[in-house]
């Protein structure tokens, strides 16, 4: 037995989360992917059961008022709040990512609009390096609202805004490298140029602290089905800082963030509060999958995962620096831990033919084009013995 495998045998047993596996639908399987799909959560199946042959085959429309079907947008809103910082009544769920992307950009430069002393405010700055997906509706939002699109590196947004800085999207995490970017920082900077702030917390929700409220972030999105394990396709959320929910304008209004939703009035007066961040019906069988995912955090905290997952990436990255061979990997995730989400990158020349290698070995991580290996370290389900296994596996797989 390698001194590795027995390091790992100790933390685990010293691991205060170790019984939180249990609560999960897992196998022999080395799953380090859970920062693109997490894994099941063993109560979610009979949930769901429940909601589709009772709630929708007895019930039926009865559940919109009797299973609080018509609530769970902001009910399950109010469940994510703390594991993001903020306190209830500012977020919503629904849509996809992709969806409340558009919804806080367009009403972020309208927010920023209403100002008596505005100016002119005609520039939507984002993430160079942002997930393509927010980039494309970055760029439509600032053909919508007259506005031009400035990508920097986020190093370089301090350097960048200016009066005419109406917007800035940022990603918490960076998705390729894990990089952990400095959310207070760049949220009081935003503000000192009288911007407002967007922030993406896909890559970081549900693996370390954000502290929305603390750091006055203006708006924020995320999704739901990688850290916080909602499933597939799982709906997305909108964070609407209080202060800024009576003048916050979605581009999308629909009849569910209505003041009056079943008046069916033609004019549109939107809702008080978070609800205004509302659209269309909502898709309750993969939201109340979601509320049932989630009870797995009920008795977390938000720190005590950052801490595990801080333990997992170090402990990766002594096994790969013992078992991968000299010169085969670099590594693209930082040292310091205030700079690291929860994954680590590592660059590898034939990446794509070794990961495939890997799954056919029992290590699931993934792919990134064109040259990067990524491995997620979800700590509510991923112990120290999965991390020594994969290691050691990659080190065979590249020998």
């Amino acid at each position: 037995m390698s001194e590795l495998t027995v390091k790992a045998e100790k933390l685990d047993a010293a691991d205060e989360l170790a019984g939180k596996r249990a609560e999960f639908v897992l196998d022999e399987v080395v799953y380090l992917d859970g920062n693109s799909l997490g894994a099941l959560p063993a109560a979610v199946p009979d949930r769901v059961a429940d909601v589709v042959r009772r709630q929708w085959g007895s019930l039926r429309i009865r559940s919109w008022d009797e299973s609080g079907w018509w609530t769970a947008p902001e009910r399950i809103g109010d469940h994510i709040a703390p594991l993001v910082g903020a306190a209830p009544g500012q977020i919503v769920v629904g849509d996809s990512t992709s969806v409340n992307v558009f919804k806080a950009l367009v009403g972020a430069v309208r927010l920023v609009r209403l100002a008596a002393d505005a100016g002119v405010r005609d520039e939507i700055v984002i993430d160079a390096t942002t997930f393509p997906t927010d980039g494309y509706i970055a760029e439509s939002a600032a053909r919508l609202t007259g506005c031009t699109l400035r990508p920097v590196t986020p190093a370089e947004v301090p350097g960048v805004l200016s009066g005419r800085t109406a917007a800035v999207l940022l990603n918490h995490v960076d998705y390729r490298t894990g990089r952990l970017h400095d959310l207070p920082a760049l949220t009081a900077a935003v503000h000192d140029a009288g911007a407002i702030s967007v922030w993406d917390l896909c890559h970081s929700a549900g693996a370390l602290p954000v502290g929305l409220d603390a750091h006055g972030v203006d708006l924020a999105v995320g999704c739901t089905y990688k850290y916080l394990n909602g499933g597939p396709g799982s709906p997305a959320y909108l964070y609407v800082r209080r202060d800024l929910q009576d003048r916050f304008d979605s581009p999308l209004p629909g009849w569910n963030s209505h003041a009056e939703p079943f008046g069916m009035r033609p004019d549109y007066e939107p809702a008080p509060g978070a609800l205004r961040g509302r659209v269309g019906t909502p898709d309750i069988l993969s939201m109340l999958a979601l509320e049932a995912a989630l009870e797995v955090w009920d008795d977390v905290t938000v720190e005590a995962v950052r801490a595990k997952s801080l333990a997992l990436t170090d402990f990766f990255l002594e096994c790969v620096q013992e078992y991968v061979p000299g010169g085969r990997v670099e590594s693209l995730t930082p040292v310091a831990h205030e700079e690291r989400g929860s994954q680590v990158a590592l660059r590898c020349a034939d990446a794509g033919d070794v990961m495939k290698r890997l799954i056919e070995r029992g290590v699931v991580g993934d792919f990134r084009h064109p040259d990067v290996l990524r491995f997620g370290f979800t700590p509510l389900y991923v112990g120290f013995g999965d991390v020594e296994r994969a290691a050691r596996v990659l080190g065979e797989a590249l020998g």
